[in-house]
């Protein structure tokens, strides 16, 4: 036999236990009540047989098997009650009479037959008391025979009666009350476990998040400034030659490009830095309480990361980062500049503002730039020399935007600018994160249209894993 079956036979048998009883200390425990009970029936038989006027052995053999019968009374209590009631008459049984009731009353057996048989032990033990007292105040010639025969039978038939059915009743409810707080036990350590499981799979959305917003920016700061740094670039060295005045003029736009977007790419460092510090600065305190005393059992704190470190923590520290990085990256206001820095590529650049312009959360303002910079970069790789339309909507409770280009002119080929795919997927996460509507595709005149819709509110960003599957599908 293999160890694992060893180990399976092992658990069968601990779950079978032995016939009816759960462990082996109880068998033993109830043979050996068995054992006592059946000596004592035994010798209270051999009084029975002379007073019955039967052979002592049948009496001694009547009382071993009456005594006996408590080996089965965690199987059937009220069998061994009956039984104990029974032999009353015979002046024997009161080792399995005790045992008896208290094992009936710490069973499951319903309440009102545990009274009823507790009752009919009390009578049977009384009339049996109040006649063998009788007897004995007769043969002893007794003038209390009116107080003593009555005080005599109550005494003992409440002393064989109450205290193994009180005691029985107080250690039922005791361990009814012991595995309630163990299953209490049980559901509430599989509670903390699942708590776990489902604050790991938050804190790892929550890492993935950051790690989506940061490629995102990354991709929208370096993507148009280098867009355009490549087509000035372009543009010198056509013209390096021929027009020196504006080869001169084309090598500051790099140079003034280069450093806006060194400037933008520092910013977000430094936002990334200060997101880690107040990480660290959280976890710490965290790490602090928890040691503390507030622990939880299994050593998982709630809401904790695999990392130890909280995940309101990596929240908090998430939600910084970025408002930070909307506060102080660019907004609506930038898109004209924006603008202008297009048509100094020589793109044909036309922007139409609709409504009352008002402010905005810096979420709102900011993705609302991307949106339109990105558009622009698009259309500067992939369609250089179309004409292109910007529109910018003030709404009552909403900001839309609008970046429309034609189709190319005749001749004018593709920048040749890498592209990674990822431009449109970044837009519209950063939209439908805000809970606004996108829209990309081929206009019928052969261009391309972006359109976006943003509420004037931010909607507030719980680290859950359903708004995470939200954004992974519109994606």
């Amino acid at each position: 036999m293999t160890t694992t079956g060893a180990h399976q036979d092992a658990a069968g048998m601990a779950a079978r236990g032995y016939w009816w009883w759960g462990r082996r200390r109880s068998v033993v425990l109830d043979a050996g009540l068995a054992v006592v009970s059946a000596l004592e029936c035994g010798v209270q038989g051999v009084q029975f047989a002379r007073t019955a006027a039967v052979p002592v052995s049948a009496g001694v053999l009547f009382g071993l098997i009456a005594g006996s019968m408590l080996l089965v009374r965690r199987r059937w209590p009220f069998a061994v009650v009956l039984v104990a009631i029974a032999i009353t008459p015979a002046d024997m049984g009161y080792l399995m009479s005790l045992v008896g009731l208290y094992t009936l009353a710490a069973s499951e057996v319903p309440r009102r037959i545990t009274g009823a048989l507790a009752g009919m032990s009390f009578a049977g033990t009384l009339i049996v008391t109040v006649v063998r007292t009788s007897q004995n105040v007769v043969n002893t010639a007794l003038d209390s025979a009116r107080w003593y025969v009555p005080v005599v039978a109550v005494m003992m038939s409440v002393g064989m009666t109450a205290p193994p059915v009180l005691l029985g009743l107080y250690v039922g409810a005791r361990r009814r009350l012991m595995e309630s707080l163990r299953e209490r036990a049980d559901s509430l350590e599989q509670e903390l476990s699942l708590l776990a499981d489902r604050a790991e799979q938050r804190a790892e959305w929550a890492r993935t998040e950051e790690r989506t917003r940061i490629a995102r920016e990354m991709h929208d700061v370096v993507a148009h400034r280098v867009s355009l740094m490549v087509v000035h670039a372009a543009a010198l060295q056509a013209v390096a030659l021929k027009d020196p005045q504006k080869a001169v003029k084309n090598a500051a736009l790099v140079g003034e490009l280069g450093r806006q977007a060194l400037t933008e790419l520092r910013e977000m460092l430094g936002v990334l830095r200060t997101g880690e510090q107040v990480a660290a600065r959280q976890a710490g305190e965290a790490a602090g309480v928890t040691g503390s005393g507030g622990g939880v059992p299994g050593g998982v704190a709630p809401g904790g990361t695999d990392a130890g470190v909280p995940l309101a923590s990596v929240a908090r520290a998430a939600a910084a980062a970025a408002a930070a990085a909307a506060e102080d990256g660019p907004g609506m206001r930038d898109i004209e500049a924006l603008v202008g820095e297009s048509r100094d590529t020589g793109m044909v650049v036309e922007l139409m503002v609709q409504g009352e312009s008002r402010p905005y959360p810096p979420e709102v303002e900011q993705t609302a730039y991307r949106v339109v910079q990105e558009a622009l970069t698009n259309v500067l790789k992939h369609a250089a020399g179309a004409k292109v339309m910007v529109r910018l909507a003030h709404r009552e409770s909403e900001v839309a935007m609008q970046v429309e280009n034609g189709p190319s002119d005749v001749g004018a080929q593709d920048a040749g600018l890498p592209s990674g795919g990822n431009g449109l997927v970044g837009m519209r996460e950063r939209v439908t994160a805000l809970g606004g509507a996108f829209v990309s595709g081929v206009t019928d005149a052969g261009g391309f249209r972006v359109s976006a819709v943003l509420p004037d509110r931010a909607p507030d960003r719980a680290p859950d894993r359903a708004s995470g599957r939200a954004r992974s599908d519109a994606a």
